[in-house]
């Protein structure tokens, strides 16, 4: 019958304080870094509030152009639905689409045949090449911006010329077979553009930048001018915000977790993982074989048996140093009775193996002694080492 020992817990187990002085470290870096992720987040949040959002009187807010239209009689209205700006469509009535390029190619189709034979004034704010080709047919949008924000008019659209120089730099557009007033030039393609309907009084305005809509802007070069002409020309005026969550992005246009991730993301994780291999190549070791190598200094083996037991002592591990005192005392008796060293552990091997070349003492007496229980104290420690030496010193006797 085999009788299985559980030895206890001993001091030499980490305690939670000597847990948390190894851990408090690292703890305090990740609060810190999350404590920054958070303020940046915040920080980054609040400075886009309210952009291009006629209500927002933040810096990049529009509120300061929409109380001087609202001084000149014309009423603005916020929407954030297709279906909204849509049916708000008419001759009375400008249309300011601020982000077009967050509309979907479905949505920007739907608006463009909304608009096309309203009658009214369309004005496309920082719309890039994509959103340009459905909404403003006929136009491209040049990938490279403008480098110089101000700029003069040189064309013969009234507004331009009333208003003088303005902080349209940003997108620049070009026509084909498409006639239309090009302002604001910068390196031979304007930056704003005005394109006629082909039937009735409505028009498209593109606006390579949103700079003289904002309210830290509104005062400088002759941005107020320029956006009150191009903006209140109508009494009715219809802001239109676009937004992600509008109901009318059909599902084949809805965009992916990948998609909302900014160009380049595949090439730049590649980086990354190749620069994490190449540190963690050059961080490992290497594996070959063994080479001895020559201490620079000889220690005695008991002066290593003593270091090791007051280290056990200051750790009060008797349970440890116990079982090391009996694990070595059954790999040393197992091959002088006969016994395999893999099997030196095994009670009903070692036992009646032992018991029998000794000739007197049973595996009753012998069972405690090399698969006992760990001693109480230091006392009970150096006993159970004396008698293991004792039995040792009995096998080995002719």
């Amino acid at each position: 019958m085999t009788t299985e020992v559980t030895l206890p817990s001993t001091s030499a187990s980490p305690t939670a304080r000597q847990v948390w002085t190894r851990t408090r470290g690292i703890a305090l870096a990740l609060v810190v870094l999350l404590a920054a992720a958070v303020a940046i987040a915040l920080v980054r949040s609040d400075s886009r509030h309210g952009e291009l959002d006629p209500r927002s009187a933040d810096p990049n807010g529009s509120r300061a152009v929409a109380e001087l239209l609202a001084d000149r009689g014309v009423d603005t209205r916020v929407v954030t639905t297709l279906d909204e700006a849509a049916a708000a469509s008419g001759p009375d009535t400008t249309l300011l689409i601020a982000v077009p390029d967050l509309l979907t190619p479905t949505q920007q189709t739907r608006l463009h045949s909304a608009f096309a034979g309203s009658g009214g004034r369309t004005v496309l704010v920082a719309a890039g090449g994509v959103s340009v080709e459905r909404l403003a047919p006929g136009v491209t949008a040049d990938p490279a911006t403008s480098l110089d924000t101000t700029l003069s008019p040189d064309c013969a659209l009234p507004a331009a010329r009333r208003a003088g120089t303005a902080d349209t730099g940003g997108i620049r557009y070009s026509t084909t077979h498409v006639t239309a007033d090009e302002c604001y030039p910068s390196e031979r393609l304007a930056t704003l553009l005005r394109i006629p309907a082909p039937s009735g009084d409505g028009d498209t305005v593109l606006l390579g930048a949103p700079d003289i809509l904002l309210n830290d802007r509104l005062d400088e070069q002759g941005n107020a001018s320029l956006a009150l002409q191009l903006l209140g020309s109508r009494p009715h005026l219809v802001w239109y915000l676009p937004s992600l969550a509008d109901a009318s992005a059909t599902p084949e246009d809805e965009r992916g977790f990948f998609d909302l991730l900014p160009s380049g993301w595949l090439w730049g994780t590649l980086q990354l993982f190749i620069a994490a291999a190449l540190a963690a190549l050059w961080r490992a070791r290497r594996l070959g074989p063994l080479v001895p190598e020559k201490l620079p200094v000889a220690i005695r083996a008991s002066e290593t048996v003593e270091g090791r037991a007051r280290l056990y002592r200051r750790a009060n591990a008797r349970d440890r140093a116990a079982t090391a005192l009996r694990s070595t005392t059954r790999t040393r008796l197992a091959p002088l009775v006969g016994v395999p060293v893999t099997q030196a552990h095994t009670p009903e091997a070692l036992l009646p193996a032992l018991s029998a070349h000794l000739q007197g003492d049973g595996q009753q007496s012998l069972h405690p002694l090399l698969f006992g229980p760990p001693p109480g104290d230091d006392a009970s420690l150096i006993r159970l080492a004396d008698r293991l030496d004792a039995l040792e010193s009995e096998v080995r006797r002719p």
